[in-house]
């Protein structure tokens, strides 16, 4: 039997620290990542990055075993937007990771579940995030949740991810 708990992530203590960025490195290298392992210059900046921005919240979910070992198994991280057609604030989903060796346990769900929990403790009116076409799974997991394609006016169609790269 196995423990399941979510804990923000506190940039400040190294053990936590170094249990995110393992997470993100491993999302990173995966095929929904970008393939490849964090450069160091990211993995030296970006806990200080993240620390100072109040509106990103991150939480790792922890496994613990029989014997009282205790894993890093799962990532959330999230930015608070806000939305001008509702006045309200919402909570984007930006990264979702459950390493590969915890898979299938329930753990992608508890994420979320979490996020919820804090989108709606935050008097948020929704919950985005983007997936890729090509990761089935995630798409799957989401759509049980309660996710689905956004749109306003059905003529118009969904609503399509965009970015521009600045430097």
């Amino acid at each position: 039997m196995t423990t399941l708990t979510l804990q923000p992530v506190n940039f400040d203590d190294p053990r936590q620290t170094a249990d995110f960025l393992f997470l993100l490195d491993h999302y990173m290298r995966g095929p929904t990542g970008n393939g490849k392992p964090m450069d160091d210059d990211l993995r030296a900046r970006l806990p200080d990055a993240l620390r100072r921005r109040p509106t990103v919240l991150c939480h790792i979910a922890y496994v613990s075993d029989e014997s009282g070992r205790t894993q890093p198994a799962g990532l959330i991280n999230c930015v608070e937007g806000f939305s001008t057609f509702a006045g309200k604030p919402l909570l984007n989903i930006h990264d979702i990771v459950v390493h590969e060796d915890f898979r299938r346990r329930g753990i992608a769900r508890a994420l979320l579940a979490h996020a919820e929990t804090v989108a709606r403790d935050r008097g948020c009116c929704k919950l985005t995030l983007e997936v890729l076409e090509g990761n089935r799974g995630a798409h799957r997991a989401y759509l049980e949740f309660g996710f689905q394609a956004y749109q306003l006016d059905p003529a118009m169609g969904a609503a399509m991810f965009m970015e521009k790269k600045l430097g």
